[in-house]
């Protein structure tokens, strides 16, 4: 299958050629639609058993699937859970395992070679991700990851897009809670507003039930050390060369790093995460590659009541505190409950826990009305939209995630020009994913 491309490079240079883009159907050397790699990790297991739930949705009906790691035994008892927990015994027999390890290229390709699209859940990405990325371009296989971390999403970006273009294959980082809910809010946003959206504030909250909320230590590392290499993140950007980003209307203003927001009725701060850098980036390639306006944008998280701000300021202290030498990191990687206050934990949340999560995000977009010129005066027309769903980390990351790569199987036709180093709302802004996620327990509406 050909698509005509006219991309732009990462170095800037315009590409203009015909290029082929990778199968997104089985064969009988590729017989797989999706191989889950990191399948016994912590969210691994909950995204088989996401998979598993969504067999139906794969093109004609079906889904061929398997599951990947380096143990087989644990991959064994991953299945045998997954078969409980879903009543479906004929999982044990019709789920193939593949033995295949980060650390063994010729066991990445062999895995690679057999599937459409890969599912990578072995986090923390920037120590384990690359290898799988890099054996996915060389061997053809699509690949989705739920990476929260911006130094290995744009890392991949510049060092494997051209590749990828060239081999035809989708390379898709952040598709889980981070950071499909803040990228395809704000594209949702965007289509829903009669005329030209210039800004959009974003407001997230998390609710929880008596038992509090908790998540794994994964991601409390990938914080860690995205912090320590901070430096190093500044450094990747300026290796694309980037011009800024065009500003249509007003220049957003930034809110304060902590202050108290009647949109939430509780404290907030800047959302730390990656959804600012992978907007960004989205609003980025609709505008340099289809001459779309860009939409400016900004996250805050609410923190809640003034407890919690005591909370977050003695514990924010600390983490970037320690977070910047050897012997402070091995202390929050040691004790994640304890510098957490909770938050995180090398168990993960209790099975309660998760079911009395949620999250809510607040979309607040200003923009011009259809028939108002956008250069000229302030906006004079706003939106207010809201994403909304289960637990953040093995609820709706798996949900995301399996709904991505079902959306990439059957809708082919509707993904970007080319294969390349893509966000999720390039990849999906002109997919039917939201409706797809909707159908799924993850609303979007406009409020």
């Amino acid at each position: 299958m050909e698509r005509q491309s006219v991309s732009s490079s990462q170095n800037g240079q315009q590409l203009h050629s015909t290029k082929a883009m990778t199968a997104f159907s089985t064969s009988p050397g590729r017989p797989y639609h999706i191989i889950i790699f990191g399948a016994s990790g912590f969210t691994g297991q909950f995204v088989v058993e996401e998979v598993s739930r969504c067999a139906s949705e794969g093109p004609n009906g079906s889904l061929k699937w398997a599951v990947a790691g380096r143990s087989k035994s644990k991959l064994e008892k991953v299945i045998e859970q997954a078969s409980a927990n879903l009543s479906k015994p004929e999982l044990k027999t019709e789920v193939d395992i593949i033995v295949a390890d980060v650390s063994d290229q010729e066991s990445l390709a062999a895995m690679c070679k057999q599937a459409v699209i890969v599912l990578s859940c072995v986090g923390p990405y920037r120590f384990f991700g690359e290898s799988v990325v890099k054996s996915c371009v060389e061997n053809g296989a699509h690949c989705l990851d739920i990476s929260g971390e911006p130094q290995f999403l744009e890392g991949m970006q510049l060092n494997y897009h051209d590749q990828a273009a060239d081999k035809g294959v989708y390379i898709v980082g952040s598709c889980g809670f981070d950071s499909i809910p803040a990228d395809m809010g704000v594209i949702y946003t965007r289509d829903q507003f009669k005329g030209t959206l210039t800004a959009v504030d974003s407001f997230l909250t998390l609710g929880s039930g008596p038992e509090g909320g908790c998540l794994n230590d994964g991601t409390w590392q990938s914080a860690i050390y995205g912090l320590a290499d901070k430096g190093k993140l500044k450094t990747l950007r300026k290796k694309f060369g980037h011009k800024p980003l065009l500003v249509v209307g007003p220049k957003i203003k930034r809110k304060g790093l902590l202050f108290y927001s009647s949109e939430v009725q509780q404290y907030a701060i800047p959302f730390m995460g990656t959804d600012p850098s992978v907007v960004k980036r989205t609003q980025r390639y609709l505008h340099e590659e289809l001459n779309e306006t860009p939409v400016q944008y900004g996250a805050y998280a609410g923190i809640g009541g003034i407890s919690n701000v005591f909370k977050f300021l003695i514990g924010g202290f600390m983490f970037c505190l320690l977070a910047l030498c050897s012997c402070g990191r091995k202390l929050l990687i040691k004790y994640p409950g304890f510098f957490s206050f909770g938050l995180f934990s090398t168990e993960g949340p209790t099975k309660k826990q998760i079911e009395d999560a949620s999250f809510h995000f607040i979309c607040l977009g200003d923009g011009y009305t259809e028939g108002q010129d956008p250069s000229k005066g302030k906006p004079n027309g706003k939106i207010r939209t809201e994403v909304k769903g289960p637990e953040i980390g093995y609820v709706t990351t798996p949900i995301t995630m399996v709904q991505a790569a079902i959306t990439m199987l059957n809708e082919p036709d509707s993904l970007p020009q080319t294969g390349g180093v893509y966000t999720p709302g390039a990849t999906f802004a002109k997919t039917t994913l939201i409706k797809r996620l909707n159908k799924h327990g993850i609303e979007f509406s406009v409020i």
